[in-house]
């Protein structure tokens, strides 16, 4: 195929078991399989053109293998915040049906919003890939306690208890595993301890938010609230008023968040006046909680970009 002289762009969209490429110019789109064999044949296929920038949506991990292997591949590839493309896409007066966003819609985001190169950063890769884990396996705990409270049979709730120990020790592991990961590289180790200098702030999330939201330190109060997906938003229509609403942001790190806030409510002297305050205007308790957390991670975005620990002061 020969190669073309304008510039072109390519998004895709990023499942756990495939992979949806578009690209501009000329317009042709595909299927691949998210795996090895996936991405060799999807980076021979955007081989042959000129692409200026390649966008795929952070999806809770399934998108990493493939991130690494276009650069790898010396292709242009740019992570885009969900939050972001969905906005660019209201824009455009396309109103999506589902989760899940168009590899066409992200190729048009990334042509139309410049977007940044990121060096790859294997310390944090790694830390990454530790933390999904430990998530994953939290999860598959919960489910199992569920199973061993509601059997009736003896042989059930006897397997259960066995995997619950097994888990147990599996994610005590991760836990030294992440907690050695952090403490052998500096940068890592320098944001940890800003992070956890914070009361409220446990070695869970701290470690979640320097696995998961990389960001955190380089971003505006308003970027920090959105990408963790509690900034509000009106919802607007014509004369119709809506309550303001929070949507979008990274799940997996605003479920840690969730649980750091019920903590710093309590705990954190800031933040447990901050909630009195809001709980004797008569907000409702899921307000109460969101605003700890947005407070929350924009005291901590602040206290990463200046490099200073937390001072009630």
């Amino acid at each position: 195929m020969a190669h073309h002289e304008a510039k072109t762009h390519s998004g895709i969209d990023v499942s756990k078991a495939f992979l949806d490429a578009e690209i501009l110019s000329p317009r042709q789109a595909k299927r691949f399989t998210n795996d090895r064999e996936g991405w060799a044949e999807l980076i021979r296929w955007l081989k042959p053109y000129p692409i200026e920038a390649i966008g795929l949506e952070a999806s809770g991990g399934y998108e990493r293998g493939l991130f690494n292997a276009l650069r790898d591949a010396g292709l242009p590839a740019r992570r885009v915040n969900p939050l972001r493309v969905r906005q660019f896409a209201k824009a455009l007066g396309i109103l999506a049906k589902n989760d899940r966003l168009d590899a066409n819609v992200i190729a048009r985001f990334v042509a139309s919003v410049p977007q940044h190169a990121v060096d790859r950063n294997p310390a944090a890769e790694a830390l990454a890939e530790l933390v999904t884990a430990r998530r994953q396996l939290c999860e598959d705990l919960t489910r199992t306690r569920n199973q061993a409270e509601h059997s009736t049979q003896p042989v059930v709730r006897r397997i259960s208890n066995q995997r619950i120990k097994r888990l147990k020790a599996e994610i005590a592991l991760l836990d030294d595993a992440i907690a050695e990961a952090v403490a052998h590289d500096q940068h890592l180790a320098r944001k940890n301890q800003l992070l956890r200098s914070v009361p409220g702030v446990g070695p869970v999330f701290a470690h979640t938010l320097l696995a998961l939201m990389p960001e955190l330190g380089s971003l505006t109060n308003r970027q920090a609230a959105s990408l963790l997906g509690v900034a509000p938003f009106d919802c607007d229509s014509g004369t119709f008023r809506g309550q303001r609403r929070i949507f979008g942001g990274r799940q997996h790190v605003r479920d840690v968040a969730y649980m750091a806030a019920l903590v710093a409510g309590r705990r954190n002297p800031v933040l447990a006046t901050f909630r009195s305050r809001l709980r004797d205007a008569g907000k409702p308790p899921k307000v109460v909680i969101v605003a700890i957390m947005r407070k929350l991670i924009t005291t901590l975005n602040a206290i990463l970009r200046d490099g200073l620990q937390w001072a009630t002061a």
